[in-house]
Order: C-alpha cells, then structure tokens, then sequence
C-alpha cells in the first residue's frame, strides 16, 4: 500500500517536486518525476481576493496530486510578486491580496514542510534554462512579454534573485534610447512614466495600435493582419519590434547573456526572433552580437515547471 503523504513526515526518495503556479485567475499545480516527466497536473480558479482561501487553495492542490502519485513531495511556488528579504512579506504583487502577507511561512505551516516561493518570472527562466530553449546555456535571460513584462536570469541552471529580490525587472526601467514621440511616455502602474512595461507588454502594444490608426486588437491579431498586409499593423509591429529591440540591447550590455528566450502571449508573435536580432545589433556595444533570441518550449506550463525545479532532484 502506498504511503500517505498527508501523514507521511518524511520526503520519499523517489517523490516528486511540485510546483504551484499562482496567477490572477488560475491556478496551476504539477509534480514532477527527478527527470522532469510530469506525473500529475490540476487547474482550478484563484480565489480572487481572498488571502486565506489562496492558501488553502495551494495546499488542497497539493495533497490532491500527492494523493494521485502516492507519496509526499518538495514544494515550490510561483507567485506574481516576490518575498521581500528585508520583510519577510509578498512584494510587488500584481495579485495585490499577497502583498504584506507571509506566504511562504503560512503555506509552511499549511503543508508541514519547507515551501519555497519565487516570482513566475523566474520561475519561467528557470523551466526554460534546465530542459527548455535555454537548455546547455550558461546565462539565460528570460522575458515575459504578456499582461506585464518580467524577466529573470538563471547562471549555470541557478536563478539569480540578488540582495533586493529584484533580478531581471527589466519591465520597470526606461524604454532606452526613447524617439521624441516616446517621452514622457505612458504612465505605468508603479507610478513612473515610460517604463518599458508600458510599451513591450500585451495592453502596451494594443494601446499603441490603437492610437495610432487601428482598432482594438491582441498581439497575435496585430500579427496577423500584418501578415495579410494591413499597412497599419506592419508599422505596429515594426515599432514594438524597434523598442524590443532597444529594451534587450540595454540588457546584453549589462548581463551579455547567451539566450533570451521570450514567454507569454507577445511571445508568439513569430516575426520577432528574425527581425528583433538584426535590429539590435544597432543599440548593444559590441561588433557582433551573438546572444540568441528564441521562443519558449513549455509554453503556459513554463511557470509552473519552473515553480517545481526551485528544489534540486534527490540525490
């Protein structure tokens, strides 16, 4: 008979890592096998709002999917936001309900373990640098270009969070080498204008679309229309693709990683890893750039997959 993992004191040496992906509507829980084979997965709404019922939310899915394989496992959370060092409480979290809570101590309590939480941008670094499109890089950045734009940085299969937890915000610095009609730019969430957030992310480039000739429209149908030879979403994409460019340029000057791989839903916008390269080679202070650009392999489970690799394999 298998052992009961809720009862259980102890990690079994074969158990799995799970990882919990927390997002604004959904959220996402998976255990992994030491290989990275996935073993279970479970998708339930997010308490919006509600502190306490995401708590508990996280901690039904957990012994749920140890109840489907059978034996108790590490466990590692990606949250929209980051546990402060200095407080010890959720920072930065577009699931505002976190903020100021202790989460990786109440769920520590909840689960009867260590739990380990990290931003889901780091999260998607970390997938995608140990068995994604990163795989065998030494430096990866990887971005998020979705509802928000995030980032992390992963160094020999290690995310690099630094002193402050706030590695790889790329999203909350300038738009570099901004055109005239590019300043002050658009006022983001954080209180600043022109952020690189307000310009890269999903609504950002929607907004841009439709000020300046074009209807309301995502990403994707931008794309394709501009595929099918609308002369307004080809001038869309070609600036996005212009201040990506500038926005990464300033990044492989600072970190010189070997691959950028890009997430969320701008993400699948194919003409970016031909055109974003050529153009920044214009901005990076170098004479020849050899940092990849390269789309993600896991996809929406990038989070989540990386939320559970935040524990090593058993040795």
């Amino acid at each position: 008979m298998a052992t009961d993992p809720s009862t259980d004191p102890k990690r079994d040496a074969s158990g799995p890592r799970i990882g919990v992906d927390v997002g604004g509507t959904k959220i996402e829980a998976v255990a992994l096998s030491s290989s990275g084979d996935e073993r279970a997965r479970i998708r339930i709404a997010t308490p919006k709002a509600d502190y306490d019922g995401t708590v508990r939310a996280i901690s039904d899915l957990v012994g749920e999917l140890e109840r489907r394989v059978g034996v108790r496992g590490t466990v590692g959370v990606g949250i929209p936001g980051i546990v402060s060092p200095a407080t010890g409480l959720v920072k930065n979290a577009n699931a505002t309900w976190l903020i100021g809570k202790p989460l990786d101590r109440d769920l520590a309590v909840a689960l009867a373990r260590p739990v380990r939480v990290a931003n889901d941008a780091n999260c998607f670094a970390l997938s995608e640098a140990l068995d994604g499109a990163g795989r065998n890089a030494r430096v990866v950045f990887g971005v998020i270009i979705g509802t928000g734009t995030g980032g992390g940085i992963v160094i020999d299969g290690k995310v690099l969070t630094g002193p402050n937890a706030i590695t790889g915000e790329w999203g909350h610095n300038p738009l570099p080498w901004p055109d005239p009609d590019e300043t002050p730019g658009p006022l983001c969430y954080c209180g600043k204008r022109g952020c690189i957030e307000t310009f890269l992310s999903g609504p950002g480039l929607a907004r841009d679309h439709a000020g300046n000739g074009g209807s309301e429209s995502t990403g994707e149908e931008i794309a394709s229309r501009a595929l099918a030879g609308d002369e307004t979403a080809r001038a869309t994409l070609a600036r996005y693709e212009r201040r990506l460019a500038k926005s990464l340029a300033s990044v492989i000057n600072v970190v010189d990683p070997d691959v950028v791989v890009l997430g969320g839903g701008c993400s699948n916008i194919e003409r970016l890893y031909k055109n974003v390269p050529r153009l920044w080679k214009a901005y990076a202070f170098s004479d020849e750039i050899t940092t990849e650009l390269r789309p993600n392999v896991h996809g929406d489970s990038s989070g989540v997959r990386g939320a559970a690799w935040l524990w090593p394999p058993s040795r």
